[in-house]
Order: structure tokens, then sequence, then C-alpha cells
């Protein structure tokens, strides 16, 4: 999960130390709070060098028998497997001891691997050659896999830098039989091959993620050394137990129940034991929750929903009466509080005649005044296009140019015309043209108006 938005080109990000603002170079990352104090004999100092492979997935310690001084971030080559690896100084100094013995390492062991050199340029390119060809095995190993119906999943896969050597890291329930697997990885890759298989947590830590809480998952980030978590951790916090919310990204129990387990166990020692039952008149009593912030414990009787918040000392005192064999009257539970504030109810307001309808009409008018304007300055512009290209006698139409008028009918003034209800035409002989219309000039007018009278003969 290394930074990608530095632009270093460098396979694990920036050299910012963990103060990157995308968070992806806090991949198990330690912070040497011993670097900058000063030793008086500075040939005590530790000689071993804790280098990082693959962004941080996996750690290993050199001993660094060159007389160079490395720094966090600085590019090492290693021994490796029948060559040479390339990996990333993560942690030097007085610190590298600490973790050492934290993890069971010698410092003094002789056959801890050696840093060779100071990475050139050739070995960074070998080692970014190597990288680009870890998807592709990947997925090819796979398939492999599934050919031979081996019951093992292959999580990740690791090539040193020289090209030399390939782990394949898997998991699996039971024992698997892979030698015919080795055989075709170590034909097809032509590598040496060596499998190491790893738990549900581990390859949740390789893959990565974000949890429930919003941020990185704390195995790809800091954890490192997995502690068993049960359901007792879960029933010690009073949290509920359901599988789907207690369950992280690898399917177990969460790591982080474990993180304020102790807290709780240290407020439990107030509470008294052996009270999960209360003796009363009404009924037997029996504890629901030990609440440690109020320092209260909740009961319910039987029949009856309603829960019973009481005191440390009044529990400790029914417990006292019960084993004299006495049976309490009333639990005398205590009122408990809301921490938070009390919301109030919104009150009724009539809004009847307070939206005016004129406002509604308004807008509707200037809609369709909005809508009529458009259509008009479509049909202006259908209008103007190709006056002078007409055909003649088109549908009674004359060749004469047309009238002027607007599209609501306007009548043109002057006399109107003699003529019948059906249609207004003049007295006399019809004049000569396409569909009874002539051909000489149309009058002014508006398209649907009268034609003028012709004179009589």
């Amino acid at each position: 999960m290394g930074c990608g938005s530095c632009g270093t080109g460098k396979p694990n990000g920036c050299k910012s130390n963990g103060g990157c603002s995308t968070g992806g170079c806090n991949r198990l990352n330690v912070h040497d709070w011993l670097m900058n104090l000063p030793f008086s004999d500075p040939e005590s100092s530790c000689k071993v060098v804790e280098v990082s492979f693959k962004q941080g997935s996996r750690k290993e310690f050199f001993r660094n028998t060159t007389l160079q001084f490395f720094e966090k971030g600085d590019y090492v080559t290693v021994e490796g497997v029948s060559g040479y690896d390339v990996g990333e100084v993560s942690l030097t100094g007085e610190l590298v001891r600490i973790q050492m013995k934290k993890k069971g390492v010698d410092e003094f062991n002789p056959e801890m691997k050696k840093i060779l050199r100071r990475s050139t340029e050739r070995d960074i390119e070998s080692f970014q050659i190597s990288k680009s060809r870890e998807k592709e095995m990947l997925a090819r190993s796979r398939a492999m896999a599934r050919t031979l119906n081996l019951e093992m999943k292959l999580s990740e896969v690791e090539v040193q830098a020289d090209g030399k050597k390939a782990t394949f890291f898997y998991t699996a329930d039971d024992r698997v039989d892979f030698r015919e697997l080795i055989k075709q990885y170590a034909n097809d890759f032509k590598v040496k091959v060596e499998m190491r298989q790893i738990g549900i947590r581990q390859e949740a830590a390789k893959v990565g993620g974000i949890g429930s809480c919003g941020r990185e998952l704390c195995c790809s980030t800091w954890l490192h050394d997995f502690k068993s978590v049960n359901t007792t951790a879960a029933r010690y916090q009073n949290l509920s137990i359901n599988q789907t919310k207690l369950s992280g990204q690898c399917g177990r129990l969460k790591c982080c129940l474990n993180y304020e387990l102790d807290t709780y166990l240290d407020a439990l020692q107030h509470f008294p034991d052996y009270a999960d039952q209360l003796d009363t008149a009404m009924g037997p009593a029996y504890l629901i929750k030990k609440d440690i912030f109020k320092n209260l414990m909740w009961y319910v009787l039987p029949n009856n929903t309603k829960h019973y918040p009481l005191t440390i000392q009044r529990v400790k005192e029914i417990k006292r009466l019960n084993q004299q064999g006495q049976k309490v009257e009333e639990l005398q539970p205590v009122e408990v509080t809301s921490s938070k504030p009390k919301e109030v109810e919104p009150a009724f307001v009539d809004v009847v005649g307070q939206i005016s309808l004129r406002s509604l009409e308004r807008n509707d008018k200037r809609r369709k005044d909005q809508q009529r304007g458009d259509r008009r300055n479509g049909g202006q512009q259908q209008g103007t296009r190709g006056q002078d290209s007409r055909p003649q006698g088109n549908q009674g139409r004359g060749q004469g140019p047309r009238p002027q008028g607007n599209q609501q009918g306007n009548r043109p003034q002057g006399p109107r015309p003699q003529g019948n209800q059906q249609g207004n035409r003049p007295q006399g002989p019809r004049p000569q043209g396409n569909q009874g219309r002539g051909q000489g000039p149309r009058p002014q007018g508006n398209q649907g108006g009268e034609q003028q009278p012709k004179p009589d003969a």
C-alpha cells in the first residue's frame, strides 16, 4: 500500500517517513525515537539494520559489515538465495536491538545475512523488472493450482530482485501435497520455488484494506504480532455476540477487541461477583448488563420488560440479605438521566393561505408567453425561407408576393368585398389560374384573407 501520489517512481513511494498525506507510507512503520540521541561510545552501536521488502509486508535483519551509514528509506542490496535481493532500510540504530529482543533474534548470530552494498541503478532496474512479473505469475500460478484441484489459495508471489527465486504465499485448511505443482512452477517460470504457508490474518495484512473504523487495517500498517481473540473479550465489554459485526476482513474476530480489554477488566474488579441473580418478593431478578462508566448493574424481572438500574452498593446489600435467607420487597432502582439533549417536538403550524395562487398563475402565464414567442420566432424563420424560389401554382397559390399580415388573421383595411357565406367570393366569372386563383399579385392581407373583387365585364 505504498504512496502513489508523490511521483518519485520508487516502489515504496516517497521518503516522508510516515508523514505522507495519503497515509500509504505508514505500512508497518516504526518511528525511531532514539535517532537523534548522542552516544558516548560509537563503537558499541548496533551494527544490524532492519530491511523491509514488498512494500513493508516483510521485514528481516541484516548485518552491516560495511563502513557506510544507511538512513531510513535508503535502498540496499543484501544477500539472497543463490543471488542478491533489494530492500529498503526501515530502522537503524539502537532501536533495532529492542526490536530484535522483542522478536527473539540473536544480534551476534553468525548465520545472519549481510548487506552487500548500497543499491546501484542496475540493481534498481533489475528489481523493478522482477516486480513487474509478479502479477502475471500470480494469475498463472492460480490457474495451475486450480487445474490440479488443490485445496489452497495463493495470496501473493514475491520474486527476488535478481529473478532467480520466487516465494509463493498460500493459505490452506489442511495439508496440501504440492510436489507436482512445484515442478510445474519451476519449468514454467524458470525460478527456484519456495512455498510458504501463512494464516488468514497474514493474508489480510498483505492484501490490505479499510476497516469499519474508516482507517487502514491495523495488520497492514503497524500490527505484526497477532494474538488470539475469543468471544470472552466481547462479553467482558458488553458487546452483542454478532459474528458479522465482530469479524474483520479476514473472517476472524477483530484484533481491536483486545485493545480495551485490560481497561474493562480493571473496571470490573469493583463489581461484585456471583451477582447474576437476586431474590426478590416479585421473583428472581437477572443481570443483563454492567455499566462501568456509571457503575450501575441492570436487572430485569420475569414477566416484565422494564429494566432496573441498581448501584453497586445496593446490589451488595441485596446479596447479603439473600445469603441470610431474606427477600427484598423492592429493588430501589436509580434514575438514569440521558446525556443526550431531549429533542423538542416541533409545534404545529397552519400554513393554509400562506401560499398565494397568484405567484403560481404568474409563473404559468410567463411560461406560456415564452412558449408562444418561441413558436412565433420559429414561424417567422420558416416564412423567410425560400420566398423567391416558391413553385408556381402550388396548391392554388399564385406567383406574386406573399400578403403582409400576422398569423392571427388581421384583416386588411378597406371595405369588405361582397360575397356569399361560403368563402365570400365575388360575383362574376372565375379567374384564370391554378385551382381558381389568378397569377397576378396577391392582395395585401393575412394568410387566410379574402380576395379583392374583380370588376364586372
